[in-house]
C-alpha cells in the first residue's frame, strides 16, 4: 500500500449523496482500526421521504443506508486514489420496524479487504441498541497502478 490513508472529513453528512440527507441520514464519525478495518458511525433520523403513509421505513431505504455505510467504511480504509468501483453483491434483513420521528445509529465496518474485493456489513439499530436492519456485501475496489 502506498500513499495516505484517505480523509473522509468532506464526506461527513451525506457521505458525498443527496439522497442520504433527503431521508434523514448523517455520517458522522469514521476511522480505520488496524491496518484495514475501515468503520464508519452515523445517525438516521427518518423523513417523509424515506417513510410509507403509515410513517414505517421502506425496505429500500434501509438499503441505500446500509450500502452507502458501507461504501463509506470501505474507503475510509483505502489509499491515495484507491476508490469502490461498484457494489457486486448485498443482501439486507429487516429485523423490525424503523419509525419517523425516532433516531437510529447506522454503523458499517469492513468485514475483510484484499486487492480487488472488499466485504462489508452495515448495521441500523434503535436507541435501546435492538437490531432494526443489516446488510452484507461484496465491492470491487479500484486501485491506482504502483
Amino acid at each position: 500500500m502506498s500513499g495516505a490513508l484517505r480523509n473522509m472529513d468532506r464526506w461527513l453528512g451525506d457521505g458525498g449523496m443527496a439522497i442520504i440527507n433527503a431521508i434523514g441520514g448523517s455520517f458522522r464519525t469514521y476511522g480505520v482500526d488496524g491496518e484495514d478495518l475501515g468503520w464508519v458511525q452515523g445517525v438516521f433520523e427518518p423523513l417523509d421521504l424515506a417513510c410509507n403513509p403509515h410513517g414505517a421505513v421502506q425496505a429500500g431505504v434501509h438499503a441505500v443506508l446500509l450500502d452507502a455505510a458501507m461504501n463509506f467504511a470501505i474507503n475510509a480504509a483505502l489509499y491515495g486514489r484507491d476508490r469502490t468501483d461498484a457494489t457486486i453483491e448485498m443482501s439486507t434483513e429487516l429485523i423490525r420496524p424503523a419509525r419517523r420521528g425516532e433516531e437510529y445509529e447506522v454503523r458499517g465496518e469492513i468485514v475483510r479487504l484484499a486487492r480487488q474485493i472488499a466485504h462489508a456489513q452495515a448495521t441500523i439499530t434503535n436507541v435501546q441498541g435492538k437490531l432494526v436492519s443489516r446488510g452484507t456485501g461484496t465491492f470491487l475496489v479500484h486501485r491506482e497502478a504502483d
